[in-house]
């Protein structure tokens, strides 16, 4: 590294990090990273197997039987974790940046920190206040079977018990990282056994040819269309692990342990706990996870699952609010960083709080809700992939990543990338028009496309037609330039 380079890095690291320099948005050199391949691959685990996991195989089963289940679910995942793996978490475990400051390439420097704290606020908050209310539903049935409670799933006690879980959630993540590593450790092994258990259990109450020989939640769809609304589900709810990832890998040593372990997590995992939560949902008539586990394993085996999952779920908002947390810090400039790491949390979990008393609203909605996220994040993804494996040949210039000063090359027109937001709109434009977001009814033309997968190409085409046109022939966007790799963790 040359004087040069080093001279700009430490200005760059300028600003004192707290727990190995692993709550800012500044680049991260080797010495800071604290994770493992294992490490990773533990939070991975933690993270998939919560009960959005089995929610989304509920969520699966509405649509369609056992069969066509597991199709899905591996068609689904496996298309958006690899872009999800890519295109968020290579820029930040390479050069050691926040995955949202590695939108800066492709939106320009303003526009990359105005994603950030839309997405940051919305889809944080929303995800923290599903699985409170998850967690709060799950103690609620505990209490319902110890104690003959009638407590409701819009009572007042769940929206108590959702509030606690945001709570203690802040406070663990007023502890930094180290708290999912230490954690992630307990919960996800013992996340794992539950889920096994849950697996041996439907198989030795109902066996595979009843499972298979059972029909949708929903019996009203055609097969093809219910197939393919399967598919774009959990396309969709794979591409919701967008905002997390990126964020989670810069923690990581190396480009090996900031890869492998998504696939690990992320896809084998989350498979694996969304096939068990469509399964259990075709058994027991009910795509709610919480409903499941007593039926299954009885009072005692039951109910202590259902408590461990409920813990699981406050471990799964930690990781989502660490991940806002620093993109919302970073973004914010001076402001975020003069901000109190305690205070910044409770800012940024108080839509959450708020959301959390309205539980059936917030709760019953998950297919809108991760279609409101896909049409976002998908063309954001392929956007990035674009621009980082396509365009730039994996390089990123990191100090013009924090110039937003005109003339510096991620500065674009005013801070922001046109093009890339145009291309954006296409890709949303393009989803809407196969499938309706708000009342969720997909058109004809996407018995055949679903609407995500159109969506990610267009806008990764656009982005390209629009960059080749316009970007580069203004010179706009420092495409060409190549930065010296900086905190190589390899």
């Amino acid at each position: 590294m040359g004087p040069s380079v080093s001279g700009g890095r430490r200005r760059l690291q300028r600003t004192a990090l707290d727990e190995a320099g692993s709550t800012s948005d500044l680049p991260l050199l080797k010495k800071d990273r604290i994770w493992s391949f294992w490490d990773f691959s533990a939070a991975n685990i933690g993270l998939a197997i919560a009960t959005w996991a089995f929610l989304q195989g509920g969520a699966v089963a509405y649509y369609v039987g056992a069969k066509e289940a597991v199709a899905s679910i591996v068609i689904g995942y496996g298309i958006s974790i690899v872009f999800v793996a890519l295109a968020p978490c290579i820029p930040a475990v390479r050069y050691g940046i926040e995955q949202f400051v590695s939108l800066r390439s492709s939106f320009g420097t303003a526009g990359g920190r105005a994603i950030m704290l839309v997405l940051s606020a919305l889809l944080a908050a929303a995800w923290a206040a599903v699985l409170a209310i998850m967690c709060g539903h799950a103690f609620a049935n505990v209490s319902n079977e110890l104690f003959g409670t009638d407590l409701e799933s819009d009572g007042l006690v769940v929206k108590l018990l959702g509030l606690v879980a945001v709570v203690l959630s802040w406070l663990i993540l007023m502890r930094g990282p180290k708290s999912i590593e230490t954690v992630n450790k307990v919960v996800s092994p013992g996340l794992v056994v539950v889920t096994l258990v849950m697996l041996v259990l439907i198989f030795t109450q109902v066996g595979w040819s009843d499972l298979v020989a059972m029909g949708p939640l929903a019996e009203d769809f055609d097969e093809h269309m219910a197939f393919m609304i399967a598919i774009e589900l959990n396309v969709a709810g794979g591409l919701a692990w967008w905002p997390n990832v990126g964020n989670l890998a810069r923690l990581t040593r190396s480009a090996r342990a900031g890869y492998w372990p998504n696939m690990i997590g992320l896809f084998l995992a989350s498979v694996i706990a969304a096939i068990v939560g469509a399964f259990s949902a075709l058994a027991l008539g009910s795509d709610d996870p919480t409903q499941w586990m007593i039926p299954l394993g009885g009072f005692v085996l039951g109910g202590l699952a259902l408590v461990f999952v409920g813990f699981a779920n406050i471990t799964s908002i930690v990781a989502q609010g660490y991940a806002a947390l620093v993109a919302v810090r970073g973004g914010t400039g001076n402001l975020g960083r003069r901000l109190p790491w305690p205070v910044l949390g409770g800012l940024i979990l108080v839509p959450a709080i708020v959301l959390v008393f309205f539980p059936d609203i917030t709760y019953n909605n998950y297919g809108r809700f991760v279609s409101w996220g896909a049409i976002v994040l998908g063309p954001l993804c392929a956007i990035q992939f674009v621009d980082f494996f396509i365009l730039r040949g994996q390089h990123l210039d990191i100090r013009a990543m924090y110039d937003n000063r005109p003339g510096s090359p991620y500065h674009f027109t005013a801070g922001v990338n046109l093009v890339a937001f145009c291309a954006m709109a296409a890709g949303a434009l393009v989803y809407a028009l196969l499938l309706d977001p708000i009342d969720y009814i997909p058109t004809e033309a996407f018995r055949w496309l679903t609407a995500s997968i159109p969506s990610m190409l267009v806008s990764g085409i656009v982005y390209w037609v629009l960059t080749k046109t316009v970007s580069i022939s203004r010179g706009k966007g420092g495409f060409g330039r190549m930065e010296p790799q900086l905190a190589k963790p390899d």
